[in-house]
Formats: structure tokens, C-alpha cells, sequence
């Protein structure tokens, strides 16, 4: 669901625009440190990442529910058409940018455990049920989405052996929301460290598919109802505030069920319902309008470069010095990732994704 210039939806724009730049700005941090502008912007916000899960889950949903009404038999055929699309989007970039954490890290340019490095990267294995560190951080949330595009569709499929193709989707929407709160409750520990929370529940696969499960959700009230979608935009958008508000300013102890097994879930709730307005924002002219669009466009690419390619180099080989120097450094780590992303966007990524609507 990656529509053309002339029909983007400005507001989904935005939204992948705000995720990636709270991506890259929690990582830039770095160099603030020990400046006046230590924690910019002064408040908390939400996770971008956590942004981007049920952003796709949504466009993801609008064209599983897409093909289910434009194909009279959704097969393994058009299972694996939807596969391949996927595929051609997200993996050539991946293994580019693995490949380039590998031997960045392997011949010493930048910190890291080379030794992680390993086959369960290729397969989206690397932090399945169990965390992994020290190589390639930023691919624990592109496993969650692997296999998202992977688990969802085989279990609508199989649904559509005795169900309507509309009540096979939503039999596989809970699913995808039902299981991982499940294995939360399963796992559940009475002491877990700040660490533990990060990578061994937060980073693994098996219990964060519920996040995009809840786009999923979303893009089923979208193209089915619309009116109530509408006229309800702006109570779910400030529902939604409030709710992520107080979700992100309470901190319950990381031992509790509240904190292991719903937080996750109710940010996507939250998140989910600043949707309905979001698609209400059409287009915005100018240049402002233009930048958020570029954003989006090459938010796949920053995501990749941002933290193991271009943060890894800087802080490998250009310490800050001083606070005037890490204002420069900061200026320079932004300009570094929106060109790179760019370039990579411009001269990779898109001509893989022309090469796929070629074929």
C-alpha cells in the first residue's frame, strides 16, 4: 500500500515521517549529552517503532482486504504474489545493510560482536523467542515484521477453508492478538531487570506481533466502516493522547503483570486510534508538505543507516571533543542520515521497488 506521488495520504506520511524522526532523535541523543539540549524535546513520547508496527498492520491489512475482494479464490498463488511483493520491498535493503554491519564490525570500523553474526539473520530467527546483542541492533523490530508478513496471511488462508473471506480475516486478526498476550502471561516473571524487559520481552517476535495486530484491526473498520471511522476521528484522537500520555509518564514496576503483559498492547491500542484522523489529512502544499513526504519515503532507509552504519562510524572515529562539538556533531549525524538515506532510497531502494512493479 505504498500509493503513487499524485495519490499519497498526507497523514500516513506524517505518521511514518514522526515515527522515524522519534527513532533517530532517541539516538542522537548521544550528542547532546551534557548540553543544555541534554533530552530534547524535554518531554517523553512514544516509541517510534511501536509506531510503525501498527502503521503496518494497517496498510498491510488495507491490501490483504483488497485482494480478498478482488480475487474471486485467494490462494497459495496469491499468497505467495503477496509474498513476493513484500519481499521485493523490505529484504534487498536488509541484507545490504546486514551485510554492511558485518564487515564494518568485522574489520574493526566500528564496535561490535561479529561473533552474532550468524544464520538466524538471514532466516529472521536472530531474536525469534530469545534476545540476541552486539550486532545489528535495529533488525529486532524487521523480524517482528518478517514474520508478521509471513504468520498472517498462512493463518487467513487457512481460515478461508470454512469461513467468509471478511470472517477469515478477523478470525486471524485475533489470532495474531490473542497468542503473543498469551505467551506474555506464559513467560511472566516476579523479577525481571531493566535489561531482561528490553531484550527479552520488548526485542523478541513471539511477544510483539500483537502490536501490528491491532493495524490489522484499524484497516478492517476503515474499508468497512467508513462513517463511524469518520465521524469518530477526533474522541479516538484524543483518547488516544490521553491514553499514551499517562502510559508513558507512569512507570509501574517492571515485576508486574501490568508492565510485561499490557503495556505493549495498550500502546498499540493508543497508537491505533490516532489512525482515523491521520487518513483524514489528505495533502498539505509546500515545502513542508514535500519534506514529510521525502521523510516517509526514505524512513525505511534511515532506519537501516541510522544507528549501526552512521552513529556506529561517528562515535567509533569522532568523539565529541567539547559541548560546541557535540552541537556540530549532532548537526552533522542528521545531515549524514537523511542524505545517506536518500541516496540509498534513490539509487537502490527504489529502483528494486521499480524492478518489482516491472515484474
Amino acid at each position: 500500500m505504498q500509493p503513487t506521488t499524485n495519490s499519497r495520504n498526507f497523514g500516513l506520511d506524517l505518521f511514518r515521517a514522526l515515527a522515524i524522526l522519534q527513532v533517530v532523535l532517541g539516538h542522537s541523543q548521544f550528542w547532546l549529552i551534557g548540553t543544555p539540549l541534554q533530552g530534547f524535546p524535554f518531554f517523553r513520547t512514544t516509541d517510534g517503532v511501536d509506531m510503525f508496527f501498527v502503521l503496518s498492520g494497517f496498510l498491510i491489512g488495507g491490501i490483504l482486504l483488497q485482494d480478498l475482494e478482488n480475487t474471486p479464490v485467494f490462494s497459495t498463488q496469491s499468497l505467495f504474489n503477496f509474498w513476493k511483493r513484500r519481499w521485493f520491498r523490505t529484504l534487498p535493503n536488509y541484507y545490504l545493510i546486514l551485510i554492511i554491519n558485518y564487515l564494518l564490525v568485522k574489520s574493526g570500523i566500528t564496535y561490535g560482536d561479529s561473533t552474532q553474526f550468524n544464520w538466524k539473520f538471514f532466516l529472521f530467527l536472530q531474536n525469534f523467542s530469545t534476545p540476541f546483542h552486539g550486532f545489528f541492533w535495529e533488525s529486532w523490530s524487521l523480524a517482528v515484521e518478517e514474520w508478521f508478513y509471513l504468520f498472517f496471511p498462512l493463518v487467513m488462508l487457512f481460515g478461508l477453508r470454512w469461513l467468509s473471506p471478511k470472517t477469515a480475516y478477523l478470525a486471524a486478526v485475533f489470532v495474531l492478538l490473542l497468542l503473543p498476550l498469551a505467551y506474555r502471561l506464559l513467560i511472566y516473571s516476579p523479577t525481571v531487570s531493566d535489561q531482561d524487559f528490553d531484550f527479552a520481552l520488548r526485542k523478541i517476535v513471539l511477544t510483539r506481533l500483537d502490536s501490528i495486530g491491532y493495524g490489522l484491526l484499524a484497516a478492517y473498520f476503515y474499508r468497512y466502516h467508513r462513517p463511524l471511522w469518520e465521524k469518530w476521528k477526533w474522541p479516538c484522537f484524543i483518547l488516544g493522547v490521553v491514553v499514551m500520555s499517562a502510559l508513558i509518564n507512569l512507570h509501574p514496576s517492571l515485576s508486574s503483570y501490568y508492565a510485561q503483559v499490557f503495556f505493549f498492547m495498550l500502546i498499540s491500542i493508543a497508537i491505533m486510534l490516532w489512525l482515523p484522523l491521520a487518513t483524514s489529512l489528505k495533502a498539505m502544499p509546500g515545502l513542508l508538505g514535500k519534506a514529510i513526504e521525502h521523510v516517509s519515503k526514505i524512513s525505511y532507509s534511515m532506519y537501516l543507516l541510522n544507528l549501526g552504519v552512521i552513529m556506529a562510524i561517528m562515535q567509533r572515529h569522532f568523539p565529541p571533543t567539547d559541548q560546541l562539538d557535540r552541537y556540530g556533531k549532532f548537526a552533522l549525524y542528521w545531515c549524514l542520515v537523511i542524505g545517506l538515506s536518500t541516496l540509498l532510497y534513490r539509487y537502490f531502494e527504489r529502483p528494486v521497488m521499480n524492478l518489482r512493479d516491472r515484474f
